[in-house]
């Protein structure tokens, strides 16, 4: 009887947990919208003032200048939440993790070599398949990627490898960066903490609830001074192993 009472409550607890992420899903739309009105109108208004030649419109432009800013702010902030909030069971078909591994990195190979960054990669050609949702999972390895390459100012190697566990496929992802301490390991998959300025918090977090649409999980291990280890495993389902 009390394990019934149990799953009731973890029931009733997931249906207003579902509940309150589809409200404030619908919150962000609604701000979302009179936002880019706003963004808009301050660019019109920009251009404007571009016009006139005055100290005081000068003053006005600086000002200007700063409302803009911060409402591309709030709209990367508002993008970072929407893809969060909407993260829900993804239809996903067989697909092959070094596909997408290649993809995100030639991606970001121009700021790598632009950032005296080498990647390495060492990638089973043998790996089984895995049910993926490609988009999904490419942006989860971009926002990895992305903020591997941001941290090594610089320079250093991003290390890509892909290998077979005992049940799963394997990808880690290993920088030579700045490293985090033990307090950002425990927080960074938090929504909304960030060590970043300016930084919405919510990048790895949604990477890591993309991961787990999967089936898989991401673990993370890092150093200060010396790097940071990404581990992401995906389980191989049985009829495509």
């Amino acid at each position: 009887m009390a394990a019934a009472d149990n799953t009731s409550e973890i029931d009733l607890l997931r249906a207003r947990y579902e509940e309150l992420a589809e409200l404030a899903g619908s919150l962000a739309h609604e701000i979302k919208n009179p936002l880019s009105v706003i963004h808009m109108n301050i660019e019109l208004l920009s251009e404007d003032l571009a016009e006139i030649d005055s100290p005081g419109t000068r003053r006005s432009i600086d000002r200007v200048d700063i409302v803009r800013e911060q409402c591309e702010r709030m709209e990367g902030l508002l993008r970072d939440f929407l893809r969060f909030a909407r993260m829900r069971d993804m239809d996903l078909v067989s697909g092959n993790l070094n596909d997408q591994v290649e993809t995100v990195l030639r991606a970001y190979q121009a700021q790598a070599d632009a950032g005296d960054i080498d990647i390495e990669r060492y990638l089973d050609p043998d790996l089984p398949a895995i049910l993926m949702h490609s988009d999904s999972l490419q942006a989860a390895l971009m926002n990895l990627v992305k903020n591997a390459l941001e941290s090594m100012e610089t320079g250093g190697q991003l290390l890509a490898r892909t290998y077979m566990t005992r049940q799963s496929v394997a990808l880690d992802l290993i920088d030579t960066g700045r490293g985090v301490d033990d307090n950002t390991v425990l927080h960074m998959f938090e929504p909304f903490y960030s060590t970043k300025d300016g930084g919405s918090g919510l990048g790895l977090p949604t990477a890591r609830k993309i991961i787990e649409a999967h089936g898989g999980r991401i673990g993370v291990q890092s150093e200060v001074g010396r790097g940071t280890k990404f581990t992401l495993e995906f389980p191989v389902p049985k009829r495509l192993g």
